[in-house]
């Protein structure tokens, strides 16, 4: 056999081959496409096409087209309620797609999963990254869906006003599209952030225009999650037989699809309305069954909401020890999710963004300034060539002073966006101190005001007796007093752009002459060392954190140590500022003992001051505590 013949036999093979891949390719390709009109009504049936898909592509080698069925599958999953499982396929999926758009929607569906298990920061960089794609591509549909998305993340965060920027962004891409589906999400998202701002018969609205959308797409996951919506502000409204409706039904619908996520949503706010209703025994059933359905699709909010109405549950029927045990699990789970999403590293993440689009910009405006750079030398070689040596003398004049205008023109536009990128910086260092005094104000004056709401409630439950309602009512009336004192702090703070050593010394000095009214037997001493520099100034963030250490320092002493001097001390040593606090009572032993939310406070606070904490103390030998902060 020729070696020629035996050429055409290889090439003849090859082609049969190459046409088999095309023909699978395409087969894959097709039943994706109806695995993915199919899996809102039937999941069942979109993964046995997907199943059959996955098949050919692994046996034929199609890594593309097995990574896009790969991460179609795992949508699926998320529609299911099965977050980690999703999260896990569009991760196996990323490692095998090369093509844009299928790496888009892997980096979407991730970010959507980390979303519900409560990973916002990685939510964010996931959403990102989907969207840079989505950008380069020009693709708006996509662009919407991210957009909305991103709005999500910071409505779970409670910055409603920016949910609402994000979720209207998409609301006009949508809207010049005209996509229906889209359209639902965002008037869905939209009421979401007008309910938790109070505006319940606006959010009402937007909940019933997305309810229609998705009855006329007849979505049953969007018509369940839309009729769930409607209720939660019927509930909100008061109208309890209208949200008792509602949620029913949503629930029903959420068990027939088994996105056990929407289960576990329905299942809470029925518990709710039925604690309202003054039903315990009811509602624990409800709360059971949906911390159950939490767990088992691990979505963080939800579990968090079951956690919150167990400790109501106990509330009502005056188990006050279980009360407060479910209470510390829902602040810890609640703690650890707001870390691990840190609002900081989130508002770096957007401003990283949005600088990569600029310095973006402005890479393309000089490449079309040298564009038009080398037309004009070009043209001023023809023209050299033709006019003679005078001429170009004057058209090189011209071209230079034309070239300085240029050059101008680019610095001014460099200069505006240095000055925009620094607002936006400066914005983010605002948001960031606004953040941490809500924090402030939740942690504190949020969970003080519960107790004194949970205390008058219990009432009810107490013998009569005067004796005991004057007891009560006494201690209601001095936590009262605290939360007010504290409120009146935190404005104290939030009223000033910087806290000086002065207003420092003045607070200090207030709380002092209050704490020497109200107790007998304790002096106190208050000195301010000539060393310090009156005129320093701290950041309102940081002044309040040195005042409340102080401040919780003081009411240690006074309630456990015993003392009968207490002498708090301000002085400078070089670059740096001390506060120390010391007492002559009788002491402890730190490993002794098991740390309250008070020493815990004050070394958190602490920490978030980048200062050193030290708590000296041995037992009938009094306590000393020093604080030190680095100062420019």
């Amino acid at each position: 056999m020729t070696k020629k013949r035996i050429a055409v036999i290889f090439f003849g093979l090859f082609c049969i081959q190459l046409v088999a891949q095309v023909r699978e390719h395409k087969v894959v390709d097709s039943l994706n496409i109806k695995a993915m009109e199919l899996y809102v009504s039937s999941t069942n049936k979109a993964m046995e096409l997907l199943g059959k898909a996955e098949k050919i592509a692994k046996s034929e080698k199609l890594d593309e087209s097995l990574g896009y069925t790969i991460n179609n599958l795992a949508i699926v999953y998320r529609a299911k309620g099965e977050y980690v499982k999703s999260k896990q396929l569009s991760q196996e999926a990323l490692s095998l797609v090369k093509g844009n758009s299928v790496k888009a929607s892997t980096f979407n569906n991730i970010g959507a999963c980390n979303r519900s298990l409560g990973l916002y920061e990685e939510s964010l960089k996931n959403y990102l990254e989907a969207l840079k794609i989505y950008e380069a591509t020009n693709d708006l549909k996509e662009q919407g869906i991210v957009n909305n998305n991103i709005g999500m993340i910071y409505s779970s965060l409670e910055m409603y006003d920016k949910a609402k920027t994000y979720h209207n962004k998409a609301l006009s891409v949508y809207k010049k599209l005209n996509y229906k589906k889209g359209l639902s999400e965002v008037y869905n998202n939209i009421a979401i952030a007008l309910a938790n701002q109070d505006s319940l018969q606006k959010s009402l609205l937007y909940f019933k225009f997305s309810l229609k959308i998705e009855e006329e797409l007849k979505d049953k996951k969007g018509i369940a999650e839309s009729i769930n919506n409607v209720g939660g502000v019927y509930h909100y409204l008061g109208k309890t037989d209208s949200a008792l409706y509602y949620y029913k039904k949503s629930a029903e619908i959420e068990r027939l699809i088994q996105n056990f996520s929407g289960v576990a949503t329905s299942y809470n706010n029925i518990a709710q309305l039925m604690l309202e209703e003054g039903k315990p025994i009811l509602a624990k059933s409800y709360i059971d069954s949906s911390y159950t359905y939490s767990k088992k699709s691990k979505v963080a909010e939800s579990l968090l909401e079951s956690i919150q109405n167990y400790a109501y549950y106990f509330e009502t029927i005056n188990d006050f020890k279980n009360a407060n045990l479910y209470n510390k699990k829902y602040y810890t789970m609640s703690d650890s999710i707001m870390k691990s999403s840190n609002l900081k590293t989130l508002h770096e993440l957007e401003v990283k963004y949005q600088t990569a689009k600029k310095d973006t910009e402005i890479a393309q405006n000089r490449a079309e300034l040298a564009e038009n750079e080398l037309k004009i030398k070009q043209k001023n070689t023809i023209i050299f060539g033709s006019l003679g040596f005078a001429f170009v003398l004057g058209l090189l004049g011209y071209l230079l002073y034309n070239q300085q205008k240029i050059k101008n023109n680019q610095l001014i536009k460099e200069s505006e966006l240095k000055e925009a990128l620094v607002k936006i910086e400066t914005q983010n260092k605002l948001q960031e101190q606004r953040l941490q005094i809500s924090r402030d104000l939740h942690d504190n004056i949020g969970s003080q005001l519960t107790f004194i709401i949970s205390s008058i409630d219990n009432l009810k439950y107490f013998d009569v007796a005067k004796e005991k309602l004057v007891s009560k009512f006494d201690n209601i009336s001095g936590f009262t007093k605290n939360t007010i004192t504290e409120l009146r702090d935190t404005i104290w703070a939030m009223n000033k752009n910087a806290i000086s050593v002065e207003d420092l010394q003045i607070r200090i000095t207030n709380f002092i002459d209050n704490a020497q009214l109200a107790t007998h037997g304790i002096s106190f001493d208050f000195s301010f060392d000539d060393s310090v520099n009156a005129s320093h100034e701290f950041s309102s963030i940081e002044g309040m954190n040195i005042y409340r250490i102080i401040q919780e320092a003081v009411n240690n002493a006074v309630k456990y140590a015993n003392a009968s001097q207490i002498k708090i001390l301000l002085k400078q040593e070089n670059n740096k500022m001390i506060f120390s606090i010391n007492d002559n009572g009788i002491g402890f032993s730190e490993p002794e003992i098991e740390l309250g939310n008070g020493l815990n406070n004050m070394k958190k606070r602490a920490l978030e001051l980048n200062a050193d904490l030290k708590i000296i103390s041995e037992k009938d030998k009094g306590t000393s505590i020093l604080i030190k902060k680095e100062i420019a």
